[in-house]
């Protein structure tokens, strides 16, 4: 239930509706009650007053009022890293980036880390945020230390643990054959084994098996990619999803190695993890594939037929020279689409008109022939997208019924003067600085861009009193990884060398 007030109020706002003027918006007063969504009209607060009702009351006069974002993709565990790196390819970037390379963090850095993320999605506009988190070595106090600074700075949160039963070095192609064997120890990737804890037993005994269903932070499964799973692990993960109806977050496709590594490795399947996926019984509607960028033809067919989500991060694909995802013909096939801002290390910002702008963008440089708006499309996957790939049909929209989560975006702002179309402007034109004031459960938690939950300044000198230590180690495994870069090197290029039935990366050729 919410923690904010009973009633508020939201009046004078130009609002973003579904199925409502999308240049214009809709003049309109927006009710939020008990942090639901309980009447959208013209003229409620007289009628309110009449009613002898009283209300807090926001004036949305020179706004537009649109749903919060959903950041369907995020990792907070390597927030202290923005700008720590260029251009790096993805599996060298694992290596300077995760948690299974650095020593165990602090309670008080994990705490402090997810702060400055919640902070700064919030700013961006977003209202939930799903963080699969990597806690290792994991520790149940670092698990509570990361949800309770997600229920203290007020954003919704659906939390998945990220997980994988087989060691990295398994899991990219030639590392173990060009890497010599006393180098394969230094060698990791997103999550690895961990052999203390059974990780998915713990969640659910602990968490699961006492989850309040009226929670701003809800949970989810996080199998890191299938190529880390085991079919054993696999399974599981189907049963948990299916017993407690949540929501599975997966990595799949990110780079021409991992789908290289499916060509290699899965014969039986075709070379496909998707075709893998369908035989393990994890295709279907509980199930969100991030980043999707080198699908074959068929296998997005099957995903269109199985009704699995793909969730896109358009950041971090370019930064890591991952590719441009198939953006267009998941569209095409039906595919519901959800975009995430994915890690603070490859993406940098969590930005959700960044990311929004470059879907767009990525879809228009893709294919020669014109084809259909993408701005609306674009803002439907940062929105309603976002609440298809959670499951959840009361967030992602502006209608009653629906959570008391929404934005308002200063139309004052050069941005949006004059105002010709409100969702293009808000997806080419917009960077952020419009972000106003931001609500969650009918809670006002960003008030006039500035953070209204907590102590904002406090927050940040949380952050930095454990920046020294993080900047330490960041230091001394970027020191190691720099001795790598000649392994590193080969195994990408015989990587690039491979055929796996498609291109996503613009060369020039």
């Amino acid at each position: 239930m919410s923690d904010g007030p009973s009633r508020l109020l939201v009046v004078n706002g130009r609002a973003l509706l579904p199925g409502g003027d999308p240049h214009q918006g809709e003049r309109c007063d927006i009710l939020i009650e008990n942090g639901t969504i309980t009447r959208i009209g013209t003229g409620l607060a007289s009628q309110l007053a009449a009613a002898g009702q009283t209300t807090e009351t926001l004036d949305a006069t020179d706004r537009l009022v649109i749903p919060g974002f959903v950041n369907a993709h995020y990792h907070s565990h390597d927030t202290l890293a923005k700008g720590t790196m260029d251009e790096t390819p993805l599996e060298t970037w694992r290596l300077l980036a995760l948690p299974p390379q650095y020593p165990k963090r602090s309670r008080a850095e994990i705490r402090a880390r997810t702060l400055i993320g919640a902070l700064e999605c919030l700013r961006s506009g977003m209202t939930t945020v799903q963080d699969m988190v990597t806690l290792y070595p994991f520790d149940p106090e670092h698990f509570e230390a990361a949800v309770e600074a997600y229920e203290e700075i007020g954003v919704r949160a659906v939390v998945a643990l990220q997980y994988a039963d087989i060691r990295g070095i398994e899991t990219i192609p030639f590392w173990k054959e060009i890497f010599p064997a006393e180098l394969h120890p230094q060698l990791s990737t997103a999550a690895e084994p961990d052999k203390r804890i059974d990780q998915l037993a713990w969640f659910e005994d602990t968490v699961l098996k006492h989850a309040k269903p009226d929670s701003r932070v809800t949970w989810a499964l996080g199998p890191s990619a299938p190529e880390r799973c085991t079919p054993a692990l696999i399974a599981r993960t189907a049963a948990l999803s299916k017993t407690y109806d949540l929501p599975i977050f997966t990595h799949i496709y990110e780079s021409k190695g991992m789908a290289l590594q499916a060509r290699l490795e899965y014969p039986q399947h075709g070379g496909s993890l998707i075709r893998r996926l369908e035989r393990e019984g994890l295709l279907g509607p509980r199930l969100n594939l991030a980043h999707s960028v080198w699908l074959l033809p068929d296998e997005i067919e099957m995903l269109a037929r199985t009704g699995t989500k793909v969730v896109i991060n358009p950041l971090s694909n370019m930064k890591l020279k991952s590719g441009i995802p198939p953006i267009r013909a998941l569209q095409e096939a039906g595919v519901s689409l959800a975009l995430g801002c994915d890690n603070c290390s490859c993406s940098d910002a969590q930005n959700m008109f960044q990311a929004m702008k470059l879907f767009a963008l990525m879809v228009h440089v893709s294919d020669p022939d014109p084809g259909p708006d993408q701005a609306a499309r674009a803002l439907d996957a940062a929105t309603a997208g976002g609440a298809r790939a959670l499951g959840r049909d009361d967030i992602g929209r502006l209608a009653p019924g629906c959570r008391g989560d929404l934005v308002l975006i200063d139309l004052t702002d050069p941005s949006y003067v004059p105002l010709n179309s409100a969702t293009r402007q808000l997806v080419y034109t917009e960077g952020g600085r419009g972000v106003d004031t931001v609500v969650v459960d009918g809670r006002v938690v960003i008030r006039h861009g500035r953070l209204a939950t907590m102590d904002q300044e406090a927050l940040l000198d949380e952050v930095m009193a454990v920046v020294p230590r993080f900047r330490e180690d960041f230091s001394a495994i970027a020191a190691r990884v720099d001795k790598l870069k000649p392994y590193l090197a080969e195994a990408h290029r015989k990587i690039w060398a491979a055929d796996v039935g498609a291109n996503r990366l613009f060369t020039g050729r």
